[in-house]
């Protein structure tokens, strides 16, 4: 990417913003649906949207970052921050995985969830909420060490 022009890794980071922007943005949405805020707003409603939303953002990222890693790759050596940020993302992907298959949320487009399945939603959110910032910060904090 180096050899490509002074433009190529500034459009390349733009994009790997974008999509992480797109990627939280319609998560943040999402998870606070799940956890009780806007409740009049139907959450099979907010879900189609922003399940969406959040799979582009999440190729555009990984489809930008890796050019971006390979670029730098031995600079990243020994970054701690990279030993954070993956297993987070690893992590975050088991969640969404647990949280589509549970029962919960395949029932949610169909009828109105009782409390404990509300609450189960919840716990998916907090974990979600705080898996995705730690891969965001850790991410940021790459560029820092």
């Amino acid at each position: 990417m180096r050899e490509t022009g002074v433009w190529t890794y500034g459009i390349v980071n733009l994009g790997h913003i974008l999509g992480i922007a797109v990627l939280f943005g319609a998560i943040l949405l999402l998870d606070l649906r799940m956890l009780g805020v806007w409740r009049a707003l139907p959450l099979a409603a907010l879900s189609r949207a922003s399940v969406s939303a959040a799979a582009a953002g999440f190729i555009l990222a990984v489809f930008t970052g890796i050019p971006m890693l390979a670029t730098k790759a031995g600079d990243y050596v020994g970054n701690p921050f990279l030993l954070i940020k993956f297993p987070a993302i690893a992590l975050a992907l088991l969640n969404v995985i647990a949280l589509h298959r549970s029962a919960a949320w395949q029932a949610h487009r169909t009828r109105t969830l009782s409390l404990p399945e509300r609450n189960r939603l919840a716990v998916h959110a907090v974990l979600s909420l705080g898996l995705w910032l730690t891969v965001i910060t850790a991410g940021r904090m790459i560029g820092y060490w």
